[in-house]
C-alpha cells in the first residue's frame, strides 16, 4: 500500500506531535513493507537524512509567515501526492482542509488528523478562530474519516458536527534516565527544580505557572523550554518575571535533552488546556515525572490518578508545588504510576497498527 503525509513539517521529528506521530507510525508501516511518502519543509532539513528505503522524503518550499508556512507548504504536498497516486493521504491539522478539497476532487482517499480546538487558542483573533472553527467543520466533509487524538475530541465531532471518528492517541516513549549529565549543561542537578516545556502560548499557562511558583515558599528552581526569541506580548511578559529561580532555557530541540530535563526534575507542570492528546504530557508520564497538571478534560482523560491537578484559582498550584517541593518522595510514586499507565494504553506500536488498519480499511472500500 501506498500512504503520503502530509501538513506536518517533516521527519525526522524536530518540533512537535504532528511530526512525531508521523515519524513513529512511517517507521512501523514501513517495516511492514508498505511504501511511505513524507512531505518535508525544505528549509528544515538542510542535512537531508536518510531513513528506511520504503520511506521517501520530499523536500519542498514553503512561504515563511505566521499563518502562510503551513499553508503554502501543503499546497505544494498536495501537487506532490496528485503526482505520486497514494493509495491513502493522512493529512494532520483540520486547517489543511480547505486545501484537501483538492485531492477530494481527484478522489484521493484522504484520512485527517484534527488535532484539537484551535479555535480556543487566545492568539487568534476573531478571523481566525472562525477559519479553524470553519475547517474543522470542513474536514467532516472532505475526510473519509477523521482521527482524533483524545476521547473529549471525538465527543465534539459527534455532538457538535454529528460526525463519527477513529479515535487514536499519540503514543508515549518508556525511558529511565541515563543521562543525568545533559543537566549540566543548563547548570542544573537532579531532583533541585520544577520543569514546563511547551509552546508559550496563552493557553499553555506559562504565565499562571510562573505567577503562582513566585509565591510558593521553595528554594528550588523553574526551569521554562520554549521559544524566547519569538518577542511577542505574551513572551515579553513572561521574561519580565523573570527573577533568580526562574530560567528560560529557550527551544530545546534535541528530544533526548528534552526529555532529561523532565524525568530529573522534582515535577513537571503541564499548564496545556487547549487541544486532545498532548505528546508533552505523554512524554512526561513515559519518563516517570511527577506531574502537577492543570485540571481539564483533556488531561484528566491522559493521566487520570497518575498524578496532581491544580486549578486557575490563586494558591492553587503554589500550594502542590510546596508540597512536592518539601517533600517530593512522598510523591515520587506518582511518577512511576504514570509510566505504567503510559505503557498500558499509550504505545506508538499500538498507534501505528491502529492507523495501519484504518488505511486498510480505506484501500479496501469500493
Amino acid at each position: 500500500m501506498k500512504i503520503a503525509i502530509i501538513g506536518t513539517r517533516g521527519i525526522p521529528a524536530r518540533y512537535g506531535g504532528f511530526e512525531t506521530c508521523a515519524e513513529k507510525i512511517s517507521e512501523y508501516l514501513a517495516k511492514k513493507g508498505h511504501k511511505i511518502l513524507v512531505t518535508c519543509r525544505k528549509y528544515l532539513y538542510p542535512d537531508r537524512p536518510v531513513f528506511d528505503e520504503n520511506i521517501r522524503l520530499i523536500y519542498l518550499p514553503s512561504i515563511k509567515g505566521k499563518i502562510t508556512d503551513t499553508f503554502s507548504h501543503t499546497f505544494f504536498s498536495i501537487l506532490a501526492v496528485l503526482m505520486c497516486s497514494p493509495d491513502v493521504v493522512l493529512i494532520f491539522n483540520s486547517a489543511n482542509s480547505p486545501l484537501a478539497m483538492v485531492l477530494k476532487l481527484y478522489g484521493k482517499k484522504i484520512v485527517i488528523n484534527v488535532d484539537g480546538m484551535e479555535w480556543k487558542r487566545r492568539k487568534w483573533g476573531i478571523a481566525g478562530r472562525l477559519y479553524f472553527k470553519f475547517a474543522s467543520f470542513l474536514s467532516t466533509v472532505v475526510a473519509d474519516k477523521i482521527v482524533a487524538d483524545s476521547q473529549e475530541i471525538a465527543r465534539y465531532y459527534q455532538s457538535v458536527f454529528h460526525c463519527e471518528s477513529t479515535y487514536i492517541p499519540y503514543g508515549a516513549d518508556i525511558i529511565v534516565s541515563k543521562e543525568p549529565e545533559v543537566l549540566l549543561e543548563f547548570g542544573l542537578k537532579e531532583k533541585t527544580f520544577f520543569f514546563n516545556g511547551s509552546r508559550l502560548e496563552p493557553e499553555n499557562n506559562q504565565d499562571l505557572i510562573v505567577r503562582e511558583f513566585k509565591k510558593a515558599r521553595t528554594n528550588k528552581d523553574l526551569v521554562i523550554a520554549g521559544d524566547v526569541k519569538r518577542k511577542n506580548r505574551y513572551v515579553k511578559k513572561l521574561l519580565a518575571e523573570k527573577n533568580g529561580n526562574i530560567h528560560f532555557v529557550g527551544t530545546i530541540f534535541q528530544k533526548e535533552k528534552y526529555v532529561q530535563l523532565q524525568a530529573n526534575s522534582i515535577a513537571y507542570i503541564h499548564g496545556n488546556e487547549v487541544g486532545g492528546t498532548n505528546p508533552a504530557l505523554l512524554s512526561a508520564m513515559g519518563c516517570g515525572a511527577c506531574i502537577l497538571a492543570l485540571d481539564v478534560p483533556f488531561n484528566r482523560e491522559v493521566l487520570d490518578d497518575c498524578g496532581l491537578y491544580f486549578t486557575k484559582q490563586e494558591g492553587s498550584l503554589a500550594n502542590l508545588i510546596e508540597q512536592v517541593s518539601s517533600n517530593p518522595e512522598k510523591f515520587s510514586f506518582l511518577g512511576e504510576k504514570a509510566r505504567e499507565r503510559a505503557k498500558r494504553f499509550y504505545q506508538w506500536e499500538d498507534v501505528a497498527k491502529k492507523y495501519e488498519k484504518l488505511f486498510l480499511s480505506l484501500k479496501n472500500e469500493r
